[in-house]
């Protein structure tokens, strides 16, 4: 009996632990991932966020080499579905941005702050940021130009 009470217990172990599929906690659920560039499309009925940018370049015009500036640039949702950026992602290790984490609803806003810095730099420079996000378009390019002096 005691046996039979023990296999029956490995059997439901087994069972339950399995339906997890190797998932780890805090792991997101894939049916609750919906892509609007895939082959199903998306809801028409609820559009996709918007990343709406007060502007996508910025001049710090001349700079000292060595210095390190920063920008933030304004955005707001202007879609009717909660915003979320995955990333940002530079064309160099000299700029790095910081962005806000976490759902914006429709209608709020934000900023991301590009921040340069100039050791080693001379000359024109022109730098891009790409955020990532669940907005149409997926990607948003914001661009810094600085005239570094040494």
């Amino acid at each position: 009996m005691q046996r039979h009470f023990l296999t029956i217990l490995m059997l439901t172990l087994v069972l339950v632990c399995g339906c997890n599929h190797g998932r780890q906690q805090g792991d997101i659920d894939v049916d609750l991932i919906h892509n609007p560039n895939s082959a199903e499309g998306y809801d028409a009925t609820e559009p996709m966020p918007t990343m709406a940018f007060d502007c996508d370049l910025h001049n710090f015009g001349r700079i000292s080499q060595g210095e390190s500036i920063s920008y933030s640039f304004h955005f707001v949702n202007k879609g009717k579905r909660d915003l979320v950026i995955s990333g940002c992602s530079a064309t160099c290790g000299c700029t790095v941005a910081d962005y806000p984490r976490g759902r914006i609803k429709p209608g709020g806003d934000g900023y991301i702050t590009v921040t340069f810095n100039s050791q080693g730099k001379t000359g024109q420079q022109y730098q891009e940021v790409t955020v990532s996000s669940n907005a149409q378009p997926s990607k948003n390019v914001l661009k810094i130009v600085a005239q570094v002096a040494n």
